[in-house]
């Protein structure tokens, strides 16, 4: 089955184009498009989707406050949010909010078709590099420990006593922005090892994806703006 995917953008050229680069694809298909959260919404309702593209600036209803309401539905769709380098802030916004990632509204196409595969089959949805950039930027002015990431409820210290030694280390090696390949290459382990531990730490964390594992590393302290990695 075709990957059905909304389109959520007030600019009516920009979906435009989103539009025309997802038909060419075989694997693909536009089923919806919204100017406004508030409209994703409602046309939600009565839609099937698998993967929703949200700006987040837009009048009426923003991208972050419409992906948590969408994100809090049960059998919710993937949200993949579009951003400016600009507006960094609010993407850190909508991935605490429940997003599986952004992407920049300038990104080449097959870079997007790729992030869409990717959130469809609920692999990463960008790179953790990218993530950790963004959250670099803005950590210093982001509060700390403050709400739920992905249904964890606080995001203290004391939610990653939950966690083995091993699965703390694996999760700040996620949080620095490896990829699985990379992580068992350091820990001398293999690539099945590191998803199973990986599974582990988003099950008892509460947490959507691993995304939101990098979320919850700068938020409880584990990673530190400008820490390094990959």
């Amino acid at each position: 089955m075709a990957i059905r995917v909304m389109l959520v953008d007030d600019q009516v050229l920009l979906r435009t184009g989103f539009r025309m680069v997802l038909a060419a694809q075989p694997d693909m298909e536009v089923v919806a498009e919204a100017g406004d959260g508030a409209e994703a919404l409602e046309v939600l309702r009565g839609t099937d989707v698998d993967v929703v593209l949200m700006d987040v600036r837009m009048p009426r209803l923003d991208g972050v406050e419409a992906t948590r309401r969408i994100c809090e539905r049960e059998g919710a769709p993937k949200v993949l949010i579009l951003t400016t380098f600009d507006l960094d802030e609010y993407a850190f916004s909508a991935l605490k909010a429940g997003a599986g990632g952004f992407m920049l509204k300038d990104v080449p196409p097959g870079e997007l078709l790729a992030a869409i595969r990717a959130v469809h089959s609920g692999d990463a949805v960008v790179a953790p590099s990218t993530t950790r950039r963004l959250l670099d930027r803005f950590a210093p002015i982001l509060p700390s420990g403050g709400g739920s990431v992905g249904g964890a409820a606080g995001g203290t210290p004391a939610e990653l006593d939950r966690l083995t030694g091993r699965e703390r280390e694996v999760m700040l090696l996620v949080a620095q922005g490896l990829s699985n390949g990379e992580i068992a290459a350091r820990l001398v382990l293999s690539e099945a090892t590191v998803k199973t531990h990986v599974g582990r730490i988003l099950t008892k964390l509460e947490l959507r994806d691993r995304v939101q594992v990098v979320v919850l590393a700068y938020e409880t302290g584990l990673v530190r703006a400008g820490a390094g990695g990959a």
